[in-house]
């Protein structure tokens, strides 16, 4: 099941467009490698590859609670449609 979610996920998802922040990381990216030697730019991939772990690791998440909680809805509207109780028409009337 978890594939198939994973398989939804990759076909609906669309990433949101970040231009402006792709573009500040890519900057401040570009000014440590110019700043820091070399054992300290691969400390920092390190962090940026954890941090887009976690962001992608969320994000999935995020997207399978969504899916789980609408498929729950859809589950309690269609028994509810079936569980409704019906009201007698107006025109009936209950002997006493």
């Amino acid at each position: 099941m978890s594939d198939t979610l994973n398989q939804l996920y990759n076909r609906f998802y669309t990433p949101l467009p970040m231009a402006e922040c792709e573009q500040e990381i890519e900057d401040c990216h570009r000014q440590l490698i110019e700043r820091l030697e070399r054992a300290e730019r691969k400390l920092v991939l390190q962090i940026i590859d954890a941090q887009n772990l976690i962001t992608e690791e969320r994000s999935l998440d995020s997207f399978l609670c969504g899916f789980k909680l609408a498929w729950e809805l859809a589950y309690e509207l269609n028994h509810f449609e079936m569980d409704r109780h019906r009201f007698p028409s107006e025109g009936t009337e209950k002997d006493a």
